[in-house]
């Protein structure tokens, strides 16, 4: 409530949070092998990087194909957050050499803590994540907020220069 005082809140939080994450949840967690803390900042980056709610379990379960195989998980919206432009259209090669233990293009992991607040759709996507072999995806090149998944870098690549070049022909170059 607007009254409620810092107390209040923090120890309404506190019971909040203990009721979200239940014993299925924290199971569901200890089998992905993270953390609650670590599902929530995988989830943020899952929440900034689609719009689309059923599409939220299949990005989880590519971010989490690459944290096993070691690759680095490359997200757009990590860097965007490490730059601290929250205008960027476009992700340009200057954007990725920001030095940044948020930047997933040059620290591999994850980042040390969520990039937002992930809505609990975003942090149940994780824990629910498709079981698939994506490790890469792209925004779809008719802009209807989807991704183009692939198995494989010349998928990808493929993927990627027709997304290119329907930015270029919107103009669309930050």
């Amino acid at each position: 409530y607007w009254d409620t005082d810092e107390v209040e809140f923090i120890e309404r939080m506190a019971v909040e949070y203990k009721k979200f994450w239940n014993d299925e949840r924290k199971a569901k967690a200890r089998k992905l092998n993270l953390t609650q803390t670590e599902v929530t900042t995988l989830a943020s980056i899952v929440e900034k990087e689609t719009l689309i709610p059923e599409e939220k379990p299949r990005v989880a379960g590519l971010y989490l194909n690459r944290l096993r195989r070691g690759i680095k998980l490359q997200a757009d919206p990590t860097v965007v957050y490490a730059v601290g432009d929250f205008e960027i259209n476009r992700v340009l090669k200057e954007h990725l050499k920001v030095d940044s233990p948020f930047n997933t293009y040059k620290y591999e992991g994850l980042p040390p803590a969520p990039i937002c607040i992930p809505e609990i759709s975003s942090i149940d996507a994780v824990l629910n994540a498709e079981s698939h072999s994506y490790i890469f995806m792209c925004a779809k090149a008719d802009f209807s907020g989807y991704h183009a998944f692939a198995t494989n870098l010349r998928e990808h690549n493929r993927n990627a220069r027709a997304y290119q070049k329907a930015l270029n022909k919107r103009k669309i170059f930050r």
